[in-house]
């Protein structure tokens, strides 16, 4: 469920849970009552996950992806050597790091049971967490919401112009909240309001959460309230969205009473033209990740150790490089799992190959892990969900994807 939100200041912010939104990037927070916290990162268009994560050790890889395939590691342009044979994007370079320190965790060959080549029905199953796409209106999260300690005393907020997206929807009440250019609300204004809705049981309900969370967020975000999505001072470049989005929800994850659940999304992975190697559209989308993700650490500072961020497309994109020097809509392709929760430093996933009798409908990379299975484990092991209702009510039948183990440190 989802309600209104009180513009205070600069900030339009709800009550149990904040969306942040602007351009293709936004982000949603929820409350939970735990210190370990949670983040989704969804890539919305689909993200080549032979880009992000190269098999360069792999035959086949040079021939079938032509003028996409990247250099060798140590090669100029060269990829980022993982483990001799899967290597990283070189605009992934900032969180490189993190695969040594056992930090991230990539997962190859990795697939939602959707086989069509919708982005819109893709990602609705993706959020919905069922087998099938438009099959429910709520998301696998709001129902992980459901299910945390202190679930039943969520307080109300709804987003104004802005949505919380699908997998955040739900009973469990959210909010949202955008970088707003509003001007302050003068001397006396929200007792004027409290005046006029106090007859009202839900509209002063909301009003009070509001402010409340308006309150939290402020002490949060301290100073950069006023500041955010609006051009530097200095004459600096404005940060991107992303980035400014991943600051702000990382400092209101990391205050002890602030949200423990984050959905942020980013767009720009649709690239069927111009895609390039290591530069061009792939690049760039994987730099604003890349960016994204370290604002998102820094700003969580001593809480990253209790962390687990989760990246994740609806679809990877065809093997073989198409007529425009990009990729179509393919079947499998990588995710990520990062944190200092995480028990990081390998690739995980069985690894399919990329030989013509292997790739799938002779053209995808093949799918062999369920990404059901890869969000289950986190979300089992991290959060300690109990695996029967994972397979029941958060992912919805969903008993034939048994949650990965060893994905989290113990």
């Amino acid at each position: 469920m989802t309600d209104i939100l009180i513009a205070r200041r600069s900030l339009l912010l709800g009550a149990a849970a904040v969306t942040l939104a602007a351009g293709t990037s936004r982000l949603a927070l929820a409350a939970a009552d735990t210190d370990r916290r949670f983040v989704f990162v969804l890539l919305r268009g689909g993200m080549d996950g032979l880009a992000a994560v190269a098999p360069y050790g792999d035959n086949d890889y040079a021939r079938l992806r032509g003028s996409l395939a990247l250099a060798k590691p140590g090669e100029a342009d060269g990829a980022l050597d993982l483990d001799g044979f899967f290597a990283l994007h070189p605009s992934l370079a900032p969180i490189h790091s993190w695969f040594k320190e056992g930090a991230l965790l990539p997962v190859h060959a990795v697939a939602t049971s959707y086989r069509d080549r919708s982005h819109f029905d893709a990602q609705d199953l993706l959020e919905n967490g069922t087998k099938a796409p438009h099959a429910a209106s709520d998301g696998w999260l709001n129902r992980t919401l459901s299910l945390l300690p202190g679930a039943g005393e969520r307080r109300l907020g709804l987003a104004v112009g802005q949505q919380v997206p699908l997998v955040l929807r739900g009973p469990v009440q959210v909010a949202s909240w955008a970088p707003s250019n509003i001007p302050a609300a003068q001397p006396g204004f929200l007792d004027l309001v409290r005046e006029i809705y106090k007859g009202d049981k839900l509209f002063s309900t909301a009003l009070a959460n509001g402010i409340a969370a308006s309150d939290g967020a402020s002490s949060a975000l301290g100073d950069d309230m006023k500041t955010m999505g609006k051009p530097p001072a200095n004459g600096a470049p404005r940060p991107a969205a992303a980035v400014t989005l991943a600051t702000a929800a990382g400092k209101m994850l990391a205050e002890a009473n602030g949200p423990r659940i984050a959905v942020l999304e980013l767009g720009g992975w649709d690239t069927h033209a111009g895609q390039g190697a290591a530069r061009g559209r792939f690049a760039g989308a994987a730099t604003a990740l890349a960016d994204s993700l370290v604002a998102l650490r820094t700003s969580l500072g001593p809480a990253w150790q209790d962390t687990v961020i989760a990246v994740a497309t609806e679809f990877g994109r065809t093997a073989a490089v198409n007529g425009t020097g990009g990729t179509d809509h393919g079947t499998a392709g990588a995710a990520f799992l990062a944190g200092g929760a995480v028990a990081g430093g390998r690739v995980a996933g069985k690894w399919p190959g990329l030989a013509a009798d292997k790739l799938y409908q002779a053209r995808d990379l093949a799918p062999t892990t369920d990404l059901r299975a890869v969000l289950k484990g986190a979300l089992r092991d991290h959060l300690r969900l109990p695996t029967a209702k994972l397979d029941t009510a958060v992912f919805k039948d969903s008993s034939d994807a048994p949650p990965l183990a060893g994905l989290i440190r113990v």
